[in-house]
Formats: C-alpha cells, sequence, structure tokens
C-alpha cells in the first residue's frame, strides 16, 4: 500500500499533455530528489527533500522557432545517468539539447533537419534513454534514433550512429542498464504505429528483435530482465520476452490511453499512469520452475479529475512514485507504508 505525501509545486505552471512528463533524479548524498516536467517551451526542473520542503527550481526553454521567433514546443526532458556523467536532455521541434545534471550549463545542441519537411508532418525529437557505458539514444519524429556518444567531461558530444529501423515517429526509448540476461539485448525502441525494436549496444548498435504493430500506439516502453513492458493506447499492457520477441502476458490494465510506464530495477514492480485517472503498481516476476513472466497487481490510486500524463518511481526498490497530470501545478507524491 502506498499514501500520500507532500506535493511538490511547481512554482506557478503545471504539465503539458504529453507521454512520459515527468522524470526524477534521486540525490541520496543530499536527501533531495529532483524532478522535472514540461509546459509548452519550458522545462520545470526542481528539487525537493522527503517533506516536499526547500530545494530549488530552474526552467529551462527550447531555442525560438517559426516565423514571429516564438519558442518550439518540448516535447520530452529526462535526467540520462550514465556510469561517468548524468545529463538532462530536452527535445524539442527544433533538437536535442543537453544540459549538466542541475540545468545550469547547456553541453550540446543538436538542430533538427528540417528544411523539407514533407507537407503537413510535424518535425521534432521524442524518446530519450541512455545506453550502454557512453551513449544516449534520441528519437525523432521520421522513427530515426540518433546515438550519441558522450564524453566522460567536457562537450565533445558526437552523433556515432543512426538507427533507421522504424517507419513512425518514435514515441519512447528505454534501455537496461544493468546486466541483460545473454541474447535478450539492452535497449528498446517504440513508435506511434506501436512497432518495437529491441536492439543491442555497443561500438555498433545491432538490431536483435522487431515485434509488429497490431494497430494500436506504444505509447511508453520499459526494459527488466530480459522483458519488455510496453503500454498502449487502448490502455493494455504487454510483456514480451526481449530475446525472441514472444508475447508472454497481456493485461487490460487501464480504461483509457496509458501516458506512462515506469520500472524499479531492483524489485520489478511496474508503475503505469494513464488518462483514465488511475496509478497501478504491478510486480513482474519470473516462475523459477517454467521461467514464465508472471505479473500480479499489488496496488492502484486514483488520481482523482487528472489525465495523468507522467509517473515516476523516485528510487531503484520502488518504495515511492510521483505522479504529473495535464494541467495539474504540482506533483503529486506517494510512499509505501
Amino acid at each position: 500500500m502506498y499514501r500520500r505525501d507532500r506535493s511538490v509545486q511547481l512554482g506557478g505552471s503545471s504539465s503539458s499533455a504529453l507521454y512520459n512528463n515527468l522524470s526524477v533524479l534521486r540525490l541520496p548524498h543530499r536527501q533531495l530528489a529532483c524532478f522535472c516536467a514540461v509546459h509548452g517551451p519550458a522545462v520545470n526542473v526542481l528539487s525537493a527533500a522527503a517533506d516536499g520542503m526547500g530545494g530549488s527550481q530552474r526552467q529551462l526553454r527550447a531555442p525560438p522557432g517559426g516565423p514571429a521567433a516564438a519558442a518550439a514546443a518540448v516535447t520530452q526532458a529526462a535526467w540520462c545517468a550514465l556510469p561517468a556523467r548524468v545529463l538532462l536532455v530536452l527535445t524539442s521541434q527544433k533538437g536535442v539539447q543537453m544540459y549538466e545534471s542541475d540545468g545550469s550549463v547547456m553541453v550540446y545542441w543538436h538542430a533538427l533537419d528540417i528544411t523539407e519537411p514533407p507537407p503537413a508532418q510535424a518535425v521534432f525529437a521524442r524518446g530519450i534513454a541512455a545506453a550502454g557505458e557512453r551513449f544516449i539514444c534520441v528519437g525523432t519524429s521520421s522513427g530515426m534514433v540518433l546515438v550519441f556518444d558522450i564524453p566522460h567531461k567536457g562537450t565533445n558530444v558526437t552523433v556515432s550512429e543512426v538507427l533507421e529501423e522504424h517507419r513512425d515517429a518514435i514515441t519512447d526509448i528505454a534501455a537496461e542498464l544493468g546486466q541483460a540476461p545473454e541474447g535478450a539485448g539492452d535497449l528498446v525502441t517504440a513508435d506511434d504505429a506501436g512497432t518495437l525494436c529491441i536492439w543491442s549496444s555497443g561500438e555498433e548498435f545491432t538490431l536483435l528483435n522487431k515485434i509488429p504493430a497490431f494497430g494500436c500506439t506504444c505509447s511508453s516502453v520499459k526494459l527488466w530482465n530480459g522483458v519488455v513492458a510496453a503500454g498502449y493506447g487502448n490502455g493494455q499492457i504487454r510483456l514480451y520476452e526481449a530475446a525472441t520477441g514472444v508475447l508472454r502476458a497481456e493485461v487490460s490494465a487501464h480504461a483509457r490511453w496509458i501516458n506512462a510506464l515506469d520500472l524499479a530495477p531492483l524489485t520489478g514492480k511496474l508503475l503505469s499512469g494513464a488518462e483514465d485517472s488511475f496509478v497501478h503498481v504491478w510486480k513482474l516476476s519470473r516462475n523459477p520452475d517454467t521461467d514464465d513472466v508472471e505479473i500480479e497487481h499489488c496496488h492502484a490510486e486514483c488520481v482523482t479529475d487528472t489525465q495523468i500524463c507522467g509517473a515516476r518511481f523516485c528510487d531503484p526498490e520502488g518504495c515511492s512514485f510521483a505522479v504529473t497530470g495535464y494541467d495539474l501545478s504540482e506533483i503529486f507524491r506517494y510512499s509505501q507504508v
């Protein structure tokens, strides 16, 4: 069971109705948690102690775009934790921005090629994940995945590879930063059509499996212990074997579109949030006798009259989580009792 804790205020702003519109970075040595959520052309970055008090707040903005030089809309913001450094990555209609973890200094800027976009087709970047020892992967509206090689320090970031397996806009990217089971891959990419691609990262990224679409957008995806957890627009959560692409479980988890999934790596807890105002906590496991993937429902929380657009665990054990909602001026927090 989880109980509601003190909320974190967004400083007069709110959260946009975007997929995966919340990222959490824990700073245990300072007894703080950092949160970021997108609102239009800006990203609110704030920190708070366990009691919801104190901390700091900063606002980052996308570069200007369009004929009137209006700010471009931000599509996602997420912290990417690599072994050597942590970067805060923003995606927008203009490109990709990378900042030091506190948002104080921009490390790198990558502009999207928008010289001749197809008629009536938006151009944007979306989908962010750290992969392997030194890579950050970012998706685009054309279906390409840009692989950035991140130095241990400094600003010498380079595009080392472009993955071109998807034909539709990337919605989400997830990686398994621990030791993935042999042959299972450590990166999964999802797109608007619902296609999933499973990759093995390295000096060159290798496509291991491609799970075909079935007529529904995959809005959020996670990878844990060789299992792909995918959330869809029809409210379903599907669990696939990463090594083979075989469907292992299917749950009608929500009544409306799923906007966020998260996984607690140390326990296998799965968090899902959707437009139906509900947040669910699930437990993934493998049967030791049959090696089957099993899913168990642990907790349900209704955030009344709220279209949930972001949900993240605040610790690797899944003992606490945070939630954002469309037009909500605060971040709700919950902890285990």
